[in-house]
């Protein structure tokens, strides 16, 4: 499973990680999802509650991965302007937060699609992709380049961590 794991993280983390910071997190999300318990007793200082709705394995994963890799927020323009932090100053954005400020949850997914779709080039761009459970906001997500976006996704069902393109799962579920 460690293989698995360092391989999901060094496709969601898109070069934000060292491959020391990867396989570290892998190898403890590893020991974290074989034996929880004699992990949390080797590890005291982490806080996890058997109410959780994820495993802990999947907590290590998704409480180590640093804020330009795992976004999370309440509404998508707070998700957006993360967004752009992790890409910093020098990488041209058309589509600025406030733009998505009184638009529908849709449509303000659609163009951050939109946006990303256009970053990139040579990868196909990138896709936000609904990563894990959410558990203190509304909007839990990662980016991945298009062309790694297949083999994330059966990583993640390997894993047993809940991923999905977050426009085709919104689009979904406003279509039930």
């Amino acid at each position: 499973m460690k293989d698995q794991l360092a391989e999901l993280i060094t496709l969601i983390s898109s070069g934000c990680m060292s491959e020391d910071e990867t396989n570290r997190l892998a190898d403890e999300a590893a020991q974290a999802y074989a034996d929880p318990q004699a992990f949390l007793q080797a590890n005291p200082d982490i806080i996890y509650d058997d109410d959780f709705p994820i495993p802990l394995g999947e907590w290590m994963v998704v409480g180590s991965l640093p804020d330009t890799v795992l976004f999370q927020a309440d509404d998508y323009q707070t998700l957006f302007e993360y967004i752009l932090g992790s890409f910093g100053p020098d990488v041209p954005f058309v589509l600025k937060p406030k733009q998505l400020a009184k638009t529908e949850p849709l449509k303000a997914l659609n163009r951050i699609q939109t946006q990303l779709s256009s970053l990139y080039p040579e990868k196909g761009g990138y896709v936000l992709v609904d990563f894990s459970e959410p558990l203190d906001d509304e909007l839990q997500a990662v980016l991945v380049y298009t062309c790694d976006l297949d083999r994330v996704m059966v990583l993640a069902v390997e894993i047993g961590i809940y991923a999905a393109p977050a426009l085709a799962a919104l689009q979904a579920e406003q279509s039930e």
